[in-house]
């Protein structure tokens, strides 16, 4: 009899388990592929790194540099960037402007934007000595390639990455100069590391000299690479006076064209769900309309968090993060959108 009941309730708790199982196979027919080691969507599966807020400085009005310090930092080269996690959970995106040959070590400088969306507000006012923060490892879509000269021309804050490459030019005994604007002498950083350049180096702040003047860089011989960080104005006026044989490789602080372009429609693979995105929206503000709960951060395109799997349509891709092959099977919902009118999600 006692057999018979045990037999009995094992069979229950087995029926029970399987239906539990179905209802939730119906809710999200890909379960449990997000629990994977590399998910088709749901979260970026890069590693996080620890580090130590070892110093914190002011290279200029309304900047903050931070140097932190690991043993667990990676190598970098000129022109590499990090995402760090602030302390609310933001995701932000900032330049190594350090010494790579320092291991152990990133250095990053932060321009306080007091009407922007809180990223820098936060790190001014939160990030102190001693803090310990949570980053991603350094990568790089801006990378120093060999070429017998350059000239590099940065805008306020753009001076970030631009300021490891002239350490690597200089060592590759290359012809070299920079062109340096901003607003005022007192909101440039690092003015004080870049006099031991001497007369490569041309800074004009505007209040002073009125905006860079660009006349020289068209007479930039065939072969010189030109790497520009800055404004979106500064950069497309250095592209349009660059010469035949001169190459332009720019580092913006924002994707262009995060929303704006022609209304498309979505559909959510695992409810079959269709959902409207119009032109001056993007496609995760359309999808978090319908899925609250659908995780996001950065909003730009550099951090990963909103990355999801594609399961049909052609994906007009604006991000600065995605490989080509990432980008076959996948899109980050805060910048980028169809191309052709229609896509289908793993969501």
């Amino acid at each position: 009899m006692r057999r018979a009941a045990t037999v009995t309730a094992a069979a229950g708790a087995a029926w029970l388990a399987r239906r539990a199982l179905r209802r939730r196979i119906e809710r999200s027919p890909l379960w449990p592929l997000p629990a994977l080691e590399h998910p088709v969507s749901g979260y970026s599966p890069r590693r996080s790194l620890r580090a130590v807020i070892v110093s914190r400085t002011e290279p200029a009005e309304g900047v903050l540099q931070l140097v932190l310090e690991s043993a667990e930092l990676p190598a970098w080269a000129p022109g590499a960037h990090i995402d760090i996690t602030l302390p609310s959970g933001l995701v932000r995106s900032y330049s190594l402007c350090g010494d790579p040959a320092v291991p152990g070590r990133y250095s990053i400088a932060i321009r306080l934007v007091e009407d922007g969306r809180g990223g820098s507000r936060e790190a001014h006012a939160r990030l102190a000595e001693g803090a310990e923060l949570e980053l991603r490892p350094p990568r790089n879509r801006f990378a120093l390639l060999p070429a017998p000269s350059y000239v590099f021309v940065a805008g306020g804050i753009g001076i970030t990455p631009i300021l490891p490459m002239l350490r690597a030019a200089e060592a590759a005994g290359a012809r070299w100069s920079l062109l340096y604007g901003g607003r005022t002498r007192a909101s440039m950083p690092f003015l004080k590391e870049l006099a031991a350049y001497g007369e490569r180096v041309t800074v004009v702040p505007e209040d002073e000299a009125g905006l860079p003047g660009l006349t020289p860089l068209s007479h930039a011989p065939a072969g010189t690479l030109v790497y520009c960080c800055g404004p979106e104005p500064l950069m497309a006026a250095v592209t349009a006076v660059a010469p035949p044989g001169v190459e332009v490789r720019l580092e913006r602080f924002a994707p262009a064209g995060v929303a704006g372009g022609e209304p498309f429609t979505v559909t959510l693979g695992r409810s079959g769900r269709t959902i409207g995105v119009p032109a001056d929206s993007t496609t995760l503000a359309a999808v978090r309309r319908e899925l609250p709960d659908t995780p996001y951060s950065c909003e730009q395109g550099f951090c990963g968090t909103c990355r999801h799997g594609v399961l049909a349509g052609e994906v007009d891709h604006r991000d600065d993060l995605l490989t080509d092959e990432e980008r076959e099977t996948s899109m980050l919902l805060c910048v980028s959108r169809a191309r052709g009118g229609h896509l289908t999600l793993d969501l």
